[in-house]
């Protein structure tokens, strides 16, 4: 029988299954262990030293369930714990690895404009970290980055209001700031999990000729080819096509929200940090 080695996935509540949806979908094979911190989320307006804690403390919790390989499904937590994670405390797991959805995106970001000027749409704390623009500055800095902070998006989306008229005003808001710092602006990257389920809303707004760039399969893509050149790791992931929800706060409503990001219905467990 082969021993349960799910490849892990993190995000601070719900947004990370949409990025869980689209590596499914094209690694259907593996095992997926979703983790999400419901009861502390949201994230993006928690200091850096307050994300790089609960962060890495999620991680050793899917380290303890067998994940060999961790993706933090989280801007925020991408932006503010993952480098301290891989610095600090992976010397002591050298058969542990732990990535996020910054990188496959950023290093893809050439391609997505023609004018030369991209937009980041994120959360509050994603922006103050600049890590989106140092990132794109490595790979192509020529480009230039313009970046918009979208506070009210996230709960819009966690409310189910999404959908409704209500959204419009705030959708309508946050494109409105960031085209004021660039007119030319011809891709607009969503760099926040929960910001794919605004897809209608934004185009809606938007002139027809602008990209909308969701990172779901830019992460998927990104992680098949992780796979191919980290033998040492992929042995490490099982393949039985099975799929674990766990969330820090209640069960029963994560799995009643989880299928708006998923697609799917979920059955969700509750656990505690409190024995990491």
């Amino acid at each position: 029988m082969q021993v349960y080695q799910p490849i892990g996935i993190f995000d601070s509540g719900y947004g990370g299954l949409t990025v869980m949806r689209d590596i499914v979908k094209l690694l259907p094979e593996y095992d997926y262990l979703y983790l999400g911190d419901n009861a502390r989320t949201p994230y993006g307006n928690r200091s850096f030293e307050t994300v790089y804690h609960y962060t890495w403390q999620c991680v050793q919790y899917l380290f303890s369930c067998n994940c060999h390989l961790v993706i933090l499904a989280c801007n925020t937590a991408s932006a503010k714990a993952l480098r301290t994670i891989q610095q600090r405390h992976l010397p002591a797991f050298p058969d542990r690895r732990v990535l996020g959805v910054i990188r496959p995106t950023t290093e893809k970001a050439r391609a997505f404009t023609r004018s030369g000027a991209l937009g980041i749409l994120a959360t509050q704390g994603t922006v103050q970290s600049e890590s989106y623009v140092i990132e794109i500055r490595k790979f192509f800095p020529e480009l230039r980055v313009y970046q918009q902070a979208c506070p009210m998006w996230v709960p819009l989306v966690e409310n189910g209001e999404h959908e409704g008229p209500g959204a419009d005003y705030f959708v309508q808001k946050y494109l409105h700031e960031l085209f004021h710092q660039a007119a030319d602006l011809d891709a607009i990257v969503l760099a926040c999990t929960h910001y794919p389920l605004l897809i209608p809303k934004i185009k809606a707004f938007l002139p027809k000729q602008i990209q909308v760039i969701s990172q779901g399969p830019l992460v998927a893509a990104s992680l098949k080819d992780y796979l191919h050149r980290h033998p040492e790791i992929e042995q490490h992931c099982s393949k039985t096509g099975r799929r674990d929800f766990l969330t820090t706060d209640s069960a029963t409503l994560f799995s009643r929200q989880a299928s708006i990001f998923y697609g799917e219905q979920v059955d969700a467990r509750q656990i505690s940090l409190d024995v990491i």
